[in-house]
């Protein structure tokens, strides 16, 4: 399934494909129905409970662009937590060195995103990193190895994240809360799919 059929299939932008996603040509806002040959027939179609909660969850793994395992690892990591497991499961994916790399507008997706660092554009604590699923703590920096990241840099971070422009260096100040998250998902269903 293509980029754009999988923001139709879920009935949200999920921004897989950067800028194309905030022009005229994105699929979803000119055909805003299902994909498929069907798509703009079907009627509405009543989903059990269950299929909601997996569609929750088939959207955040869209989103983050994971795979079940990664997914379900860092459910499993955001469940031993004392704190609220659903905001614990969006604070772990937010985290991720790939999805900062994004959220910074170093790259315009997290595809590419995942390319810059497997390709190693990018320092941790002044160490080259290539593994873009490593979830940051609070205090860790990340910078560029090149001064050409910081020019695409056209987005203002977010507050959890202090940004040194001048040096190129973002610092993680603290965890993000819940409503500094910029997602529509539906933690709670995603929580209720892995509590069966």
């Amino acid at each position: 399934m293509d980029k754009c059929a999988k923001c139709r299939k879920f009935g949200a932008k999920l921004f897989l494909k950067g800028e194309r996603c905030t022009s005229a040509k994105c699929s979803f806002t000119r055909r805003n129905y299902a994909p498929g040959s069907h798509g703009g027939k079907k009627k509405f179609s009543r989903k059990s409970e269950y299929g909601n909660q997996l569609l929750e969850k088939q959207k955040a793994k869209a989103e983050y662009g994971l795979r079940e395992r990664q997914f379900a690892k860092i459910f499993r990591l955001a469940s031993r937590s004392k704190e609220n497991t659903g905001e614990e499961l969006l604070r772990a994916l937010e985290m991720r060195l790939d999805s900062l790399v994004y959220r910074l507008g170093w790259a315009v997706s997290r595809k590419q995103a995942r390319q810059f660092v497997g390709h190693r554009q990018f320092k941790i604590n002044d160490k080259i990193v290539n593994i873009p699923s490593v979830v940051l703590k609070v205090k860790d920096k990340i910078s560029p190895l090149k001064k050409e990241f910081t020019l695409k840099n056209k987005v203002t971070p977010p507050k959890w994240l202090k940004l040194d422009s001048k040096n190129a260096l973002v610092e993680i100040l603290r965890k993000p809360a819940r409503e500094e998250i910029e997602t529509d998902l539906d933690e709670q269903k995603i929580l209720e799919f892995y509590s069966r």
